[in-house]
């Protein structure tokens, strides 16, 4: 039996974080869901049916994305984010959980499992960044002329949403109407282009290979075999590095697993906090 959802903002580390909490009376265990570069929990949405049927969701908007602040005064750093995160979990009192990142936000979920590691008892990694660096020095001082936010945009315009979506689906006839209007909503507001302008400037780099064999935590990893975004090399690669971790490979599937093959990805995730919560228990006995 599940709780009345709740959908809505909290002022967190100095900024407006908007969530989606579907509470369930009968499941103490709760999944939070992050989702990935310009994207927002509309991405989950396919997902989320599936997970509050047996889990309490949380599934948020990371700032700046969605309907969550873009501000110029935030860090934009992987770091703060996954503090922001934490100090929402906080506050909502949810005091353990599983972590679900999609790309950025894989990358994300780690800093959350490495720096602040209290309450996310394990993760999931779909289709994760990883081994990225920091954007390159040219790149971060030209972000500072006063205007460059109008590049930010004239870039994002000139690619398309269309086109961002077919570069991150194996199958592109998946594309609907509804789907391109669900990823544009968040990029007719200015003030974002603004905030991806403090991204580029604040975006730390992924975590190095000597972090991760770090973080002892359970973490699957789901990967599109067709990933052409985050390529299948990097999941493999991440295994090698995170020593408590497994590769799951979905084929005929690409960078966008939650829209692409949702009972797929909820199935292994189901079997994985399953598995982990026994031997949770087993310890405890």
């Amino acid at each position: 039996m599940n709780a009345r959802p709740f959908a809505g903002t909290k002022h967190v580390n100095g900024i407006d974080v908007y969530f989606e909490h579907f509470p369930h009376e009968e499941q103490r265990e709760t999944v939070v869901l992050v989702h990935g570069f310009l994207s927002s929990t509309f991405s989950f949405r396919r997902i989320i049916p599936l997970m509050r049927k047996e889990y309490s969701v949380v599934s948020v908007d990371l700032p700046p994305f969605g309907k969550s602040g873009k501000i110029l005064g935030f860090t934009y750093s992987y770091r703060n984010m996954a503090y922001t995160v934490s100090k929402l979990l906080e506050l909502l009192q949810i005091k353990t959980y599983t972590l679900v990142g999609h790309s950025m936000g894989g990358q994300i979920a780690l800093n959350a499992m490495y720096y602040f590691p209290k309450a996310a008892q394990k993760a999931v990694l779909l289709c994760s960044s990883g081994y990225s660096k920091r954007a390159r020095i040219p790149l971060i001082a030209s972000s500072y002329l006063p205007f460059f936010h109008h590049y930010v945009k004239y870039h994002f315009a000139k690619t398309g949403v269309r086109k961002n979506l077919e570069q991150v689906v194996y199958d592109s006839s998946l594309i609907t109407e509804e789907m391109e209007n669900g990823y544009l909503s968040p990029f007719l507001e200015e003030n974002i282009f603004k905030a991806l302008t403090s991204m580029i400037r604040h975006r730390e780099g992924d975590l190095s290979p000597d972090i991760l064999q770090k973080i002892t935590d359970p973490c699957l990893l789901i990967w599109g075999e067709h990933d052409r975004v985050v390529p299948l090399h990097v999941g493999k690669r991440l295994k090698e590095d995170l020593p408590n971790s497994s590769l799951i490979v979905l084929k005929d599937t690409g960078h966008l697993v939650p829209e692409e093959q949702p009972e797929a990805v909820f199935e292994n995730i189901r079997q994985f906090i399953y598995s982990h919560s026994k031997e949770t228990a087993s310890t405890i006995s």
